[in-house]
C-alpha cells in the first residue's frame, strides 16, 4: 500500500520539483508558465480527455452506472455547496468561489487515478478514471470556466435588458468554444451513439495528450516558485473538504444505500484523490487566487500520504 502511494506521488513530486527548480534558477518565469498553461488548456488536456473518453466502451459506461451516480453526486454536490458558501456566505467573487469549489470537489483522477486505482481494481480502475474525468469535464470544469469568464472585469457598464442577455449569451458561447469543454462532450457523444473513431486518429492524437499531465505539473512547479505558499484557514478547510470530508461522505452514503463493496471502494478511493493541478493553471490563466490554488494543491499532495492509506484500509 505504501509502495502504491509513493509510486503515485513520485512522478508528480519530481515533475513539480523540476518546474520549481527551473523557476528558482531563473530559467523559466511567469510568462513561460502562461505559455505552457495555454498549450495545456487549449491542446494537451482536451486531446487527452478526448482520447481517454473514446477509449471507453459504451458497455463499460453502462455497467458502471452505480459508480457514475455516486461519483457524480459526490463531485457536483460538494462543488455546488462550496460555491454557494463562498459566494453568498463569505462574500467571495464569482471567480474566487468557482475556483474554491473546484479545489474542494474535483479529484485529480486523470492525473493520479491510474497509479492508485489500476493497481487495486485492474481494468475497472481505468473505467473509474474515465467516468470521474467525464463528470469533472462535462459538468464542473465548464461551470468553472463560465464563472471565470463572467467574473472578468468588463470595461464600462452593461446596459439592462436585451444587451445584458446578449452579453451573457456571448460569455456562454465563449465558454462552450473552449476545447476543454467541447472535446470531452464530443467524445462522450461518439461513445454514447456507438461511433467508432479510427485507431489511427486516436493514436495520432495520443502523443500530445500524454504530455498534458507532465506539462501541467511542470508549469504548476513554476507557479509554486513564483507565488508564496500561504497555508491559512481557507486553504486548510478546502483541503480538509477534498481529502477527508468528500471520501468520508461517499463511504457513509454508499454504506447506507447498500451499494456493493467494489462500487464503494472505487468511489471512495476516487474521491480521496486530492485536487487537480489544473486549478493552478486556471488560476494563472484568469489571474484569480493564484496563491490559494498553489497552496491547496501542494498541501493536498502532502496530505495524500496520510489520507489515502486510511481510506484504502477502510474499503479493502
Amino acid at each position: 500500500m505504501i509502495q502504491t502511494i509513493l509510486g503515485t506521488l513520485a512522478p508528480i513530486a519530481v515533475t513539480m520539483l523540476l518546474g520549481f527548480t527551473a523557476a528558482w534558477r531563473h530559467e523559466f518565469g511567469p510568462g513561460d508558465a502562461s505559455v505552457l498553461n495555454r498549450m495545456v488548456l487549449s491542446y494537451a488536456v482536451p486531446i487527452a480527455l478526448f482520447v481517454g473518453t473514446i477509449g471507453t466502451s459504451r458497455s463499460a459506461l453502462v455497467a458502471d452506472v452505480p459508480f457514475a451516480v455516486a461519483i457524480c453526486a459526490a463531485i457536483v454536490g460538494l462543488y455546488g455547496l462550496v460555491f454557494l458558501l463562498f459566494r453568498f456566505a463569505l462574500g467571495s467573487t464569482l471567480s474566487e468561489s468557482a475556483l474554491a469549489a473546484l479545489i474542494a470537489s474535483s479529484p485529480a483522477a486523470p492525473f493520479m487515478g491510474p497509479a492508485v486505482l489500476d493497481g487495486l481494481f485492474g481494468k475497472a480502475g481505468a473505467v473509474s478514471v474515465a467516468i470521474a474525468a467525464l463528470v469533472i469535464n462535462l459538468v464542473v470544469v465548464p461551470g468553472t470556466l463560465l464563472s471565470l469568464t463572467m467574473g472578468r472585469p468588463v470595461a464600462g457598464s452593461t446596459p439592462p435588458g436585451a444587451t445584458r442577455r446578449s452579453h451573457l449569451a456571448a460569455q456562454v458561447w465563449e465558454t462552450v468554444k473552449e476545447p476543454m469543454v467541447w472535446a470531452p462532450v464530443l467524445a462522450f457523444a461518439l461513445v454514447l451513439f456507438g461511433v467508432k473513431v479510427p485507431s489511427l486518429l486516436s493514436s495520432g492524437l495520443s502523443l500530445l495528450g500524454q504530455a498534458s499531465s507532465g506539462v501541467a505539473l511542470f508549469a504548476s512547479g513554476i507557479m509554486l516558485a513564483v507565488y508564496n505558499i500561504k497555508i491559512d484557514v481557507t486553504v486548510l478547510s478546502l483541503v480538509f473538504l477534498k481529502n477527508i470530508v468528500q471520501p468520508t461522505l461517499v463511504l457513509v452514503c454508499l454504506l447506507w444505500l447498500g451499494f456493493s463493496a467494489s462500487t464503494r471502494a472505487e468511489a471512495v478511493l476516487t474521491a480521496a484523490i486530492p485536487t487537480m493541478p489544473i486549478v493552478i493553471v486556471l488560476s494563472v490563466q484568469y489571474h484569480v487566487s493564484e496563491t490559494r490554488c498553489s497552496s491547496a494543491v501542494l498541501l493536498g499532495l502532502v496530505g495524500l500520504i496520510f489520507t489515502m492509506p486510511a481510506f484504502i484500509a477502510l474499503t479493502q
